[in-house]
């Protein structure tokens, strides 16, 4: 369980890959510079879990891994370090991430037309399925109508607006 008052870095690694997430980040702020064994060890995972999230981590830029070498074993391991001023970076770049495809999505819904039976359970079709199909429902056969998407439009246009603002706010 994450408490809002955590460390954003072990909130971030939660919300991305959840509760191994979190132990595996909570860990690597109690001992920085520790190898992925040392973290297994004091997160009780499994040895392959704790590096496939550490590679993940490290894919997102939200970890950093030098390469040493081991002394007793004489070959070379890891130790794992956080990088905790690129969570917010992080977050922007998901931000844009989002915004991007919300604003394709809205493109995509301003250019089309979609039909639709009336039948919940059916799915809308656009005006080429619709013209294929002879305007019949795909799925039961009614005739389809044209169905205005003013409100998918304007729930598209209302979140890209939070985020460009959320966005604007935090530089």
């Amino acid at each position: 369980m994450v408490d809002k008052y955590e460390d954003p870095f072990v909130r971030i690694a939660s919300m991305i890959g959840g509760d191994e997430y979190l132990k595996v980040a909570r860990s690597l702020l109690k001992a920085e510079d520790a190898t992925d064994e040392e973290i297994a060890s004091s997160t009780g995972l499994r040895i392959n879990m704790v590096r496939k999230v550490l590679y993940d981590l490290f894919g997102k830029s939200l970890i950093t891994g030098i390469r040493v070498k081991d002394e007793r074993k004489g070959w070379f391991v890891y130790r794992w370090r956080t990088r905790r001023e690129e969570v917010e970076h992080f977050i922007e770049n998901q931000k844009k991430k989002i915004d991007e495809r919300l604003q394709q999505r809205l493109d995509y819904e301003n250019a089309s037309d979609f039909y639709h039976c009336g039948n919940e359970d059916c799915p809308r079709v656009t005006f080429e399925s619709a013209l294929d199909g002879m305007f019949k429902c795909p799925s039961c056969q009614n005739v389809l109508n044209l169905k205005k998407n003013d409100k998918s439009r304007k729930a598209y246009q209302k979140k890209i607006d939070e985020i460009k603002q959320d966005m604007q706010q935090t530089f």
